[in-house]
Order: C-alpha cells, then structure tokens, then sequence
C-alpha cells in the first residue's frame, strides 16, 4: 500500500469527476423513475465492473495524496458504497498499478435529489420530478461527493454549506423572466431556496502538523434550463461563494450548517477542489465568475494541461488545459498563494497512440471528465 508522504516531499491533490451517475441515470418520460432505487451504484461494484475498475486505475497510476471525488453516489445516507470502491478497488492492484490506501473520508450529504416543499422547475407541480428537488436528482445523494485522504481528516471542525439560501448572497443573479422583467422564482421559492446543487464543504486536513483546508464543491452545469437562465446564475453565485469565502471584508454574510459565521482566516492555506462546470474561455457559463476566481489575489492557478486534450481538440487554443471530453476546461485545484509553494501540476489524458488510452478512449471506459492533479509543498 501507498503510505502518506514525508515532510520533504511534494503533496499531490486531485480532483476527478468519476461520472458514476452513468450507473444510476436512467432516462424518464414522467417523474422519477420507478426503474432507479438508489442502490444502482453497489450493484455495479458488486459485479467487478471495468468502469469502476478503470476509474480507479487512473487513481492508482496518478497516486494522489488528497483526492475529490465528483459524481460518487452517497446512498441511503450511507457509506457503503465507497467503502466496497476502497477496499475492492483501490486496495486492489488494477491492471498491474500499485494499490492505494485512504484510510481517511468526509462523504456529507449534499442538496442533489432532496425533493423540496416548493416548485423549483416553474410547472405548477410539487415534487414531480428530478427537477423538483433542490439539486438534479432522482434521489438524495445522487451526484455526491466523497474527498479520499491519506492524512487526517479533523471532523470536528468541517464546516458545510448545504442548508446556505441563494437569497442570503448579497447581490446574488436572481433569475428574472425575460418578457416580463419579473422574479422567475416564486417569492416562497426564492425565500427557501438552497444555493449548493450538492453542497460546499471546508474540510480541514492535518498534513504533517499542518492544516489545509480543502474547498469542495460541484456547480450546477450552467444550461438545462430557460431563458431565465437560473442553471447560469446558480453556476455563477455557487462559484462566487468560494471568491467570497477566501476574501477578508466580503465573507460575513456566509453561514455554516451550525449557524457559524464568515469565511477563511487570512493566514489560512486551502486548496479549492472540484468539477466547477466552467470555463473562462470556453463553454456556456457566466464567464466573469469563473475568472473572479483563478484571477483572484489568494490563488495560484496552475493551468495544469495534457498532451491528450491537445491532440483531442486541435483546433481550439486552450485544449491543452481541458478537463472534459467534451471540450473545456471544467474542473480545478486552485491552490492559496498563502502557505503553498506549487511544484506541478497535470491532467490525466494518454494520446491515443499509448496503451494507458483505453483508460478514457470514451464516456464508457472510465468517466468523460479526466482526473486533475497539483503537486504542492505546504511552507
């Protein structure tokens, strides 16, 4: 097994849409589906799936000390599924590749599939559909995130961000009907409504007697909706949260899941981790709050970048540091300019021309994000 690494040696952080979901969505004409039960995710890794397989594969080829999963189902409030992928997976040698132990986890509960009290989706119906729960989902916990660790993960003083009404955010994008110039929302929706489609989480990990607080979170993909544009403006603000989060004067209005106020202490090293359904070149969401972000004072982008991405959009400038098969850079380890020194960074895309391509050659074989890795040093 992998063991934690020495002081003097470089901590490698990642972050990997695993698209699990895959496993779980089935298409619907009418409501949620009778056909998904939630438990779709254990079945498939109670069969030695090769999706899961390749999946973890990546990780064991890539090694990260710290590693955001996107995408990982959390069911009936349970941690049984990750569970089975570490023992029956990670812990397993894939195809040759070393295995890896993370004998730390924070797998919260996040917004995704919670059915909610109002009519989120606008068609006069109540809890009809996946649309009507507080973030896409055909149940509580689809779409979740788990963040894997090699080093202590201190419970105590996580803080979450599920419950943080849209509202609350001073200045938020209210979506607003176009033809009428009026709230898209009704004034109950927009009262209660969440901002996280899964959550924000501050988790703090103890690195060889330092704390660094990784910054999770999955934006809601900024389509899928009207031209009152709320997926866009969702996107936007849930990014914002961690501009203003990690921003002294600009967090006071942010509250935790205990009532706690405010954001980040100056002084404070972190690392922002996940699939942010954005680019700042490429892609359909509000640009300006993706590039708040990476252009912020606090935070050194790595631009990390692949050969494979490159040679996968040939046309396009920026291809070299997407993320996702379908063409844009979408997700990011945004380490602090306080207490980091970056060393590299990479995207886990193989040429075609090399044996490890079967890995990601489509959706299928493993995910159609691509794994995301920063090796930092903590000063």
């Amino acid at each position: 097994m992998t063991n934690q690494s020495s002081a003097d040696q470089p901590l490698r952080i990642a972050t990997f849409n695993v698209s699990m979901e895959a496993l779980n969505y089935l298409p619907h004409k009418k409501g949620i589906s009778p056909n998904v039960t939630g438990m779709e995710l254990s079945k498939a890794l109670a069969s030695d799936h090769q999706q899961i397989k390749n999946v973890a594969e990546i990780i064991q080829r890539t090694q990260p000390d710290i590693i955001l999963l996107n995408e990982f189902d959390r069911e009936n409030d349970s941690d049984n599924a990750i569970q089975v992928f570490l023992q029956q997976y990670l812990a397993k040698s894939q195809n040759g590749q070393q295995p890896i132990a993370y004998p730390y986890v924070f797998q919260g509960q996040v917004n995704t599939g919670i059915v909610a009290p109002f009519d989120v989706n606008n068609d006069q119906k109540l809890g009809d559909s996946p649309a009507d729960t507080y973030g896409f989902g055909y149940f509580p916990g689809h779409f979740g995130m788990v963040l894997l660790s090699k080093y202590p993960i201190n419970h105590k003083d996580i803080r979450t961000f599920q419950l943080f009404k849209w509202k609350d955010m001073p200045g938020a994008l209210k979506p607003m009907n176009p033809k009428t110039n009026t709230p898209w929302y009704s004034s109950d929706t927009w009262q209660q409504f969440r901002l996280s489609s899964k959550s924000h989480w501050d988790v703090p990990v103890q690195v060889n007697g330092k704390t660094l607080h990784v910054l999770a979170s999955h934006p809601t993909p900024p389509v899928f909706d009207g031209p009152e544009d709320r997926n866009g403006k969702r996107n936007h603000d849930e990014i914002r949260f961690w501009t203003d989060y990690i921003t002294a004067g600009k967090s006071s209005y942010i509250y935790d899941d205990k009532g706690d106020k405010g954001g980040l202490t100056a002084n404070a090293s972190f690392v922002i981790l996940g699939d942010q359904n954005a680019s700042s070149v490429d892609g359909d969401a509000y640009k300006s709050g993706i590039t708040s972000l990476l252009t912020h004072k606090n935070i050194q982008d790595p631009l990390p970048k692949s050969k494979g991405g490159k040679a996968h959009s040939k046309d396009n400038p920026h291809a070299q540091n997407h993320t996702a098969y379908w063409r844009m850079r979408a997700d990011y380890v945004l380490p602090s300019t306080t207490g980091i020194n970056l060393i590299d960074s990479g995207v886990f895309w193989p040429l075609k021309n090399t044996p490890e391509f079967r890995l990601i050659k489509d959706r299928s074989a493993s995910s159609d994000h691509r794994l995301v890795w920063v090796d930092i040093n903590l000063k």
